[in-house]
């Protein structure tokens, strides 16, 4: 019977053109969304978000996400611009975790620490176009990728699914599933885009007014594992509760922010506000919520003479990034709400951007 499973198994997933675990002749691309004033482009190489092409007030159209022109550029890139990462994202602490008394020491590739899912994480690979439909109410688009056991070392064979799906009133609804095939296994899956509303090839988001909606961060040690401890914003420059503009505090931080909040509204699984970001001088406005407990505020603090699309050249801030995940270094800290998925206890998490504009106020 055993046997039988197994290989019943091993046909599904051949179904899907895996073979272990990389997606059979599966060709690298560039696929397009589009409805209303909105068009999205996306390659399978990381799931990535290559370009998002929206109106400004004066319903100008500019592309808003950082990216690459060819899959060349993606695939020697080192910042996961656009990607999907995993199968943990953000920073696990000397490259190791216990899981249920089995010690793994998985890959380290920042330093003694793994980093979004080490050297060959979910933006390092070929995933499979499972659906693709431009056109109808809902545009979407859907990836997916088994990552066999021992993958990075990490347990189990996890089968993961990312859908990006355009909705009405200007909406991009981001879908990421994975199913635990045979062991449990720690999963954080996070899109990484880096954001610039006033267009990519405009300069630094230091003018960007951003507000986040977390009372709280995890605390970080010098080589940004968190400690396992919280703290409170309020009197810091990691105060956004309220809107202030990227640069009006960024001097008083070591390199920029690179920080996970704990979004108020509480641990459970269901959606609340995260962020907003507004960019006065194009009047476009990023609205953000999700089901997940934290979020990743980074202001792109280590790019540096990236040569991006149209040849134009991003350096430090030129972006600013909202990942939306589990804690880091979750696995390493029990007080931390769980990673583990289990066979039967799949992962959900979902993203909702908004896009808008507004008149200027002065």
């Amino acid at each position: 019977m055993a046997k039988l499973s197994l290989l019943c198994c091993f046909v599904v997933l051949a179904a899907f053109g895996f073979v272990n675990g990389y997606a059979k002749k599966e060709e690298i691309g560039f696929y397009e969304l589009k409805k209303g004033d909105i068009s999205v482009n996306f390659t399978n190489w990381g799931a990535t978000i290559v370009s998002l092409h929206l109106p400004d007030k004066n319903g100008k159209l500019a592309d808003v996400v950082l990216g690459y022109d060819s899959i060349k550029e993606y695939q020697t890139d080192s910042s996961y611009i656009g990607a999907m990462v995993g199968r943990v994202a953000n920073r696990i602490g000397g490259a190791q975790f216990t899981l249920n008394g089995t010690h793994y020491k998985i890959v380290a590739n920042e330093g003694n620490n793994t980093l979004h899912g080490g050297s060959r994480g979910f933006s390092d690979v070929v995933w499979k176009v499972k659906a693709h439909k431009n056109e109808g109410h809902a545009p979407h688009i859907v990836f997916c990728y088994l990552s066999p056991d021992g993958d990075q070392g990490f347990p189990g064979d996890l089968f993961v699914t990312v859908s990006y799906t355009l909705l009405g009133n200007n909406q991009l609804s981001v879908t990421m599933k994975a199913k635990a095939l045979n062991k449990p296994t720690p999963v954080n899956l996070a899109q990484h885009t880096y954001w610039n509303l006033g267009g990519h090839n405009s300069g630094d988001i230091l003018s960007n007014e951003v507000q986040i909606f977390g009372s709280h961060i995890t605390v970080v040690d010098s080589h940004l594992i968190p400690t396992g401890k919280f703290a409170s914003v309020k009197g810091t420059p990691y105060d956004f509760l309220k809107p202030y503009t990227v640069g009006s505090r960024i001097k008083k931080l070591p390199t920029g922010y690179d920080i996970n909040y704990v979004i108020d509204g509480g641990v459970g699984h269901k959606m609340k506000p995260t962020a907003v970001v507004h960019e006065k001088k194009s009047g476009r406005v990023l609205e953000l919520s999700t089901n997940a407990p934290g979020v990743q505020f980074y202001t792109g603090n280590f790019l540096k003479d990236v040569k991006g699309k149209g040849g134009f050249v991003y350096q430090s801030h030129a972006a600013l990034c909202l990942e939306t995940q589990a804690f880091p270094d979750s696995v390493n800290h029990p007080n931390f709400p769980s990673t583990i998925v289990s066979p039967g206890k799949p992962y959900k998490h979902y993203m909702l951007f908004k896009f808008s504009t507004k008149p200027s106020s002065d």
